[in-house]
């Protein structure tokens, strides 16, 4: 069964608690306000859990077991490292993630946070719900519950609970398999989980997006069983001061297409609808914060599958921005549906800012690796805000080049005005598929912000829920 994940105070965590967990930096765990929680332990076993926490890149825990009443608690002491490079989030929150995961026992859980700074306190508590996740088929699975309290700050307890609601809704998407999460079950689960919210959900799916020009949805997803879908979620408070577009990736399954991929490269691309479930997750955050700020989102569904009806490589196909694009590759088929997703945004909701985001090029991990997505923004205001709001969340990102004087020619086409994929792999390649989505702003002059999340959404085999929080802080939701 699922964790049971709350967060309230101190006293309703800790209470019946079979396991209690203080999350800290030492030197802050050594503090009299934090050391009076720790009830039954001595002052010697305290300053020896400690000093026996490895303090090193990852941080470290140590456990003690005290006895209350006719039970006994497990004790965990969670030390945090210190804050790093500017590289990285000041708050550790991977660090504080990977400690609770490894922390939580049977029964209830009280996890304390004890926030270096107020500040930390966001990013601390998303780290919780990715250590919670919500998927699981394993036949005996015990039930538990974790219970999280602040200590030492005040922290916007409202805020958290829809991020780590978000966060665990994509975490569960990106985990489940296709066999459970086809298109039309992704569909049902975007209008399902805006039922009984303020927004309103439209659905495009199947021959309907060829006959209204989705040349890239429709030809990436034909062939498959449970064809192609653009859903379409929107928020509209009345007085918003902006509006944004949220454009996600959703290949819920990635065969490489005709261009199949090769043995031991295809387990795992369930996870290739990274993209789309970070929208879907940071949608229901909104939903439950309803800030004053107009959202658009668009889930790009669909499985890239092998097929009598597959489309080829040397197949002219015609995407919504109207351009034409030549196949040179069925496996850059993420870059297709983006296209139909930003050039729909682009020419029917004049959005302030579009944001797209995808699991997109197995290149983004060599470039900025499995922690930091990679981003490439046509404004440098945006770039730097997003690179400010992941340092927060803990949703790392670093910007790559925007040069598309350099870029554009990667996809030169002799009988159309595009190929899918770049002419020499060695020219910043994860730059260029955010160019090519670029190619299809029609007439948008405003800021774009592409997000390729292919290392950070999928972490040891398990969804992340990573750009939900990421959204949140971006845009003040």
């Amino acid at each position: 069964m699922p964790t049971d994940l709350r967060y309230g105070t101190p006293r309703e965590a800790t209470t019946d608690a079979d396991t209690i967990v203080l999350v800290g930096r030492a030197e802050r765990l050594r503090q009299s306000d934090v050391r009076e929680l720790a009830v039954g332990v001595s002052d010697t076993i305290w300053n020896g859990l400690l000093d026996a926490a490895s303090n090193g890149d990852d941080g470290g825990s140590a456990t003690t077991f005290v006895e209350r009443g006719d039970s006994t608690v497990r004790v965990v002491v969670a030390a945090l490292p210190g804050p790093g490079t500017h590289y990285n989030s000041p708050s550790r929150p991977h660090a504080a993630a990977d400690l609770v995961r490894g922390a939580i026992g049977k029964g209830k859980t009280a996890v304390l946070i004890v926030p270096s700074e107020a500040s930390h306190g966001f990013a601390l508590g998303c780290a919780v719900a990715r250590a919670c996740p919500l998927y699981n088929r394993k036949g005996s699975s015990p039930e538990n519950s974790v219970a999280v309290g602040f200590v030492g700050h005040d922290v916007d307890l409202d805020r958290v609970r829809a991020a780590a609601k978000g966060i665990r809704v994509a975490g569960r998407l990106v985990d489940m398999p296709t066999s459970e999460l086809t298109t039309t079950a992704f569909a049902a689960e975007a209008r399902r989980l805006v039922d009984d919210t303020p927004a309103r959900c439209e659905q495009i799916q199947g021959e309907e997006l060829e006959r209204r020009g989705f040349g890239g949805l429709w030809n990436v997803g034909k062939t498959a069983e449970e064809k192609p879908a653009l859903v379409i979620l929107r928020y509209e408070p009345k007085g918003a001061t902006q509006h944004v577009a949220w454009v996600g990736k959703g290949i819920v399954y990635d065969t490489g297409g005709l261009s199949i991929k090769t043995r031991g490269n295809m387990a795992g691309m369930k996870c290739d609808m990274g993209g789309a479930a970070a929208v879907m997750g940071a949608f229901v955050a909104a939903m439950e914060q309803k800030p004053n700020v107009a959202i658009t989102a668009l889930l790009c569904l669909a499985e890239n599958a092998v097929g009598p009806s597959a489309y080829r490589p040397d197949d002219i196909i015609t995407l919504y921005s109207g351009k034409t694009v030549e196949i040179n590759n069925t496996d850059a088929e993420g870059r297709l549906v983006l296209g139909d997703g930003v050039a729909y945004a682009s020419k029917h909701l004049s959005p302030d800012v579009i944001v797209d985001l995808a699991t997109l090029t197995g290149a983004q991990l060599i470039a900025t690796g499995k922690r930091h997505a990679s981003i490439v923004c046509n404004d440098p205001e945006l770039e730097a805000q997003a690179v400010a709001a992941g340092r927060v969340t803990g949703d790392l990102v670093h910007p790559l080049p925007w040069v598309p004087e350099f870029f554009r020619n990667e996809f030169k086409s002799k009988i159309a005005d595009l190929k899918n994929s770049v002419k020499d792999r060695m020219n910043a390649q994860t730059s260029c598929a955010g160019q090519f989505v670029a190619e299809h702003l029609v007439d948008y002059d405003k800021k774009w912000l592409h997000i390729d999340l292919a290392g950070p959404a999928f972490i040891d085999e398990r969804g992340t829920g990573y750009g939900v929080a990421l959204l949140m802080e971006l845009f003040g939701v």
